[in-house]
């Protein structure tokens, strides 16, 4: 089974190279550089993990992700936030998400977090 990743970066580089990185997993990839409704998108998307980078244009990820842990249909969906700036983050706030990833990342940390996210989010008996 393949497993839907939803990935909202607006660095063109960094997107296509996680593109690229994840299709060699085994990953269905859909990506966005800036969205008008997040929770819309991943109802219609139906992803089984969401990747956001904190900083966007608009509005930071960490308010994407407030808004999907908040929304029953998209609160199950696991969310790994990425970033540069991880003591600015730290000190924002947590916003929900269920795992951090501070960049530059490490490919096989960030594989082996979404492994286990989504995993755990279709394991039935997890916590």
């Amino acid at each position: 089974m393949t497993h839907k990743i939803l990935l909202l970066e607006d660095n063109a580089d960094i997107t296509e190279m996680l593109r690229t990185w994840l299709s060699s997993l085994n990953y269905e990839v859909i990506t966005f550089q800036q969205v008008e409704d997040i929770v819309t998108l991943a109802e219609e998307v139906s992803p089984d993990l969401v990747l956001l980078d904190y900083l966007l244009g608009g509005i930071n990820g960490g308010e994407y992700c407030a808004q999907l842990k908040k929304n029953a249909g998209t609160q199950h969906i696991p969310v790994i936030m990425l970033s540069a700036h991880q003591r600015v983050i730290e000190s924002l706030g947590h916003y929900g998400w269920d795992a951090f990833i501070a960049k530059p990342f490490d490919l096989s940390e960030l594989a082996l977090k979404i492994s286990e996210l989504i995993d755990k989010a279709h394991d039935p008996l997890a916590v």
